[in-house]
């Protein structure tokens, strides 16, 4: 937020205009995301979300998660790569692991724009938690942990939404904590 006022300071101080759709966008990593751009265009700004963006190219998604949509995506930030265990997100990234990386990436989409109230109302109406098909193919499960939105993966293991709704002009950006993995 105190960049967002200082990029705006510092622009009316130059005598430029400010467009008002980024003086209300929501801050990811320190950068507005832009609700009239893609999840690709929005994530490549964000600099907690640089791991995701050179796996998303790596694994050829770009042109994906550039199209219509619209799409929900679950976004792991750096740090989130960081708790795998160590090598993991090298081994991925080498050109004979594209299939194995994209399964990964593709098991953080879901089909459609969900908002976090219609992630919660789902896990309400399912009794505890509702199951999510994701692009990948496999399924996600989302969950209410006390007020959080916890998602629970192919393995057990888990992500909290730590920013929920960065909405994309082709879907709605889920920012999580943990990297999701699907049983390969």
């Amino acid at each position: 937020m105190r960049s967002m006022i200082r990029m705006t300071l510092a622009a009316a101080a130059l005598g430029l205009a400010v467009p008002a759709l980024a003086q209300n966008a929501p801050m990811v990593g320190g950068a507005p995301m832009m609700a009239n751009k893609t999840i690709v265009e929005n994530a490549s700004k964000a600099n907690n979300l640089t791991t995701l963006v050179a796996a998303v190219k790596e694994a050829g998604l770009v042109d994906t998660l550039s199209s219509k949509g619209p799409f929900t995506v679950f976004a792991p930030t750096n740090a989130a790569f960081e708790k795998l265990p160590a090598g993991t997100v090298d081994k991925l990234m080498k050109p004979d692991m594209k299939a194995d990386l994209k399964k990964v990436l593709t098991y953080h989409v879901v089909a459609g724009k969900l908002d976090a109230k219609e992630l919660m109302a789902k896990a309400k109406m399912g009794g505890e938690s509702a199951n999510l098909k994701t692009v990948e193919g496999a399924t996600l499960t989302v969950k209410m942990d006390g007020d959080k939105l916890a998602l629970i993966d192919g393995k057990g293991g888990g992500a909290f939404v730590t920013q929920p709704d960065v909405d994309q002009s082709n879907g709605v950006v889920h920012v999580i904590d943990s990297v999701l993995m699907p049983k390969m």
